[in-house]
């Protein structure tokens, strides 16, 4: 047994190349997404050459402001999650399973943020307020893939949570490298299908309402509106889509802490208790904020979309969600706040 958990840690502290392997991913999705798209013919269906994103506000003297707040907002996301990641990779007490899973979710993080925040912030003081139909499909394709992947990798933290607390001494061997590769994996192949189905629903629409998308980026409930063809189908599809990524996630989670929460009641120390729930809180207060946001766009009704107040949902989990979840995952984290003044200690 010994030797098992000796050879999991050993395999699980080889995580240098652990960011190609993300771009590398990302890159092969991007690849693969627009392979389908060429396959599957989206992009003919409509007359449309591009889109014209009408931005957050049109208020000339309000633009600066929210301009200067979001990219203090964006520059603390990359600053944050790419640290973290960078954190990860170089320090050797990190190179665990439940920092694997961190890692891949700054990775996500930063991904899914980028792809929306800088055109948003172009858009703020510039005449390129359009978007072109092919970078619209790459945009939203991306974002879907991000999302929900994050869904399904925030699932997989819980379950890597629910074994480091109800089976300690199993738990290198059941979180296995080749095991967590594969929830990763797993996640990712999910959101790609989402990616895939949404997308080439979407884009065979017939956009003749008009080419004006009132949002910042392109999102799935804005461009239904500026359809004229027959949506039901589709929005059946986005609500099913929906449902299975959420309860199935959501459950999963749900499962995991209360067989997590169990067990900590059966702990005799209150010292105990306090430990083995403060590994938990962090992830739980980054569900409730990312479940809680994505649900309120995604499963309402298009029928109930209001411009003004899905764009400030919008804005909280594209851009404040991301930035939060470094802070949340580093000031209540013992190891990182260590693994981060070792570093800074090395470097002086």
């Amino acid at each position: 047994m010994e030797a098992s958990v000796v050879k999991a840690k050993v395999t699980m502290t080889r995580p240098c190349t652990s960011l190609f392997k993300d771009l590398n991913s990302l890159l092969s999705c991007i690849s693969l997404l627009q392979t389908c798209s060429c396959l599957l013919g989206i992009g003919n269906a409509s007359e449309l050459s591009e889109f014209f994103l009408v931005g957050l506000t049109d208020d000339s003297q309000l633009q600066p402001i929210l301009f200067a707040l979001f990219f203090i907002i964006y520059s603390f996301t990359v600053v944050g999650n790419l640290g973290i990641l960078v954190l990860i990779v170089v320090s050797s007490r990190l190179h665990t399973p439940m920092y694997f899973f961190l890692s891949k979710l700054s990775f996500i993080d930063f991904c899914y943020s980028s792809v929306t925040v800088p055109k948003m912030l172009i858009v703020f003081f510039s005449d390129c307020q359009t978007i072109s139909f092919s970078g619209c499909v790459v945009q939203t394709s991306c974002f879907v893939i991000f999302v929900v992947t994050e869904f399904f990798l925030l699932a997989s933290m819980a379950y890597d949570r629910y074994v480091a607390i109800c089976n300690p001494l199993l738990y290198h061997i059941i979180m296995s490298p080749r095991l967590c590769l594969q929830l990763v994996a797993a996640s990712y192949a999910v959101g790609l299908t989402n990616a895939v189905l949404l997308t080439s629903t979407i884009f065979h629409l017939t956009f003749c309402k008009s080419h004006v998308i009132t949002h910042y980026f392109c999102e799935i409930p804005p461009l239904l509106k500026l359809s004229c063809s027959d949506t039901q189908v589709l929005q059946f599809l986005l609500f099913a889509c929906g449902g299975f990524n959420v309860s199935v996630s959501l459950t999963i989670v749900l499962a995991s802490y209360t067989c997590v929460f169990l067990a900590i009641i059966r702990i005799p120390s209150a010292q105990g208790k306090h430990k083995s729930f403060s590994t938990c809180a962090s992830h739980l207060i980054a569900v409730s904020l990312y479940y809680g946001t994505t649900v309120f766009i995604y499963l309402c009704p298009i029928s109930e979309y209001l411009i003004g107040r899905d764009r400030l949902v919008s804005v909280f989990y594209t851009m404040i969600i991301p930035m939060l979840n470094p802070i949340i995952y580093s000031l209540s984290n013992k190891d990182v706040k260590e693994a981060f003044g070792n570093i800074l200690k090395k470097t002086s």
